[in-house]
């Protein structure tokens, strides 16, 4: 395992964001494979590093991916299962965009080797981290929210009907996370301009899921962003200022209050 498989910073707080879908990275091999429709990673989580920039100056732990999910998704089980049994989804190795287009020429789409090596060197590694990072910051302050930090374009016909609310917040139904915590955070949108819902159609990823353990000190949040609240939906996919600075203080809060909510826990 090395840093060229991600991007970390190492912070002070007993606080993890978690970008599992930042990587824009393909490695030649696949490359070769994709189609025309792959090539603008249109269903990366753009620019998340700089929206969630206020957490790592503040002290945050930061871990991020370096390469597209369309090599393999970070976010997924390594036995390929569904987390929304019955609704459309993307695999492990996805083979499709979110728009339902082949990522992959006749005949390439990724077999059991492939698979399994990509496993081994994107999926394991990011996931090694995020659990060492988790572990150090539990053991030097006796609890520790992993915030995951996903945003996608807000209509995807193929995915969910109609537009997502803005900020679409997930705790695997309140599993993942203490229930104080979760009121804690949408406290914090009373008075602000953007929808939102919690455990609606998004309830968090593998990650919340798998890491989330409120009952060990280990407290999980995901936040799926309507890319629409802070940059442009369509190539380039450009950030857009403008718009990020009246989004990115409502998920300051968010992260602020959820923290805050967690240090004060009964021990």
């Amino acid at each position: 395992m090395t840093e060229f498989d991600f991007r970390f910073h190492q912070g002070t707080l007993p606080l993890l964001i978690s970008i599992p879908h930042l990587g824009t990275e393909i490695p030649e091999p696949v490359q070769s494979q994709l189609t025309d429709a792959a090539s603008d990673l249109a269903d990366t989580d753009w620019h998340l590093d700089k929206l969630y920039e206020f957490a790592r100056s503040s002290g945050a732990s930061v871990l991020g991916a370096r390469y597209s999910r369309y090599v393999i998704d970070l976010n997924r089980p390594a036995s390929g299962e569904s987390l929304y049994p019955g609704q459309t989804t993307t695999a492990l190795c996805p083979t499709e965009t979110f728009r339902g287009e082949p990522l992959y020429r006749a005949g390439t789409e990724p077999d059991a080797e492939a698979l399994s090596f990509r496993l081994k060197t994107y999926w394991t590694p990011y996931h090694t981290k995020l659990r060492e990072e988790l572990d150090r910051l539990k053991a030097r302050f006796g609890v520790v929210l992993l915030w995951e930090a996903h945003s996608i374009a807000s209509v995807l016909p193929r995915l969910f009907e109609g537009k997502l609310p803005d900020l679409n917040i997930g705790t695997n139904s309140g599993k993942s996370c203490a229930p104080r915590i979760l009121d804690s955070v949408t406290q914090t949108l009373d008075e602000q301009p953007f929808t939102w819902v919690a455990n609606g159609r998004f309830k968090g990823g593998y990650i919340t899921r798998e890491y989330g353990r409120p009952e060990q000190g280990v407290h999980a949040i995901q936040l799926e962003m309507c890319q629409s609240t802070y940059m442009n939906e369509t190539a380039p996919f450009d950030y857009r200022p403008d718009l990020a600075s009246r989004v990115a203080p409502v998920v300051e809060r968010m992260v602020t209050a959820a923290v805050d909510a967690m240090l004060a826990l009964p021990v």
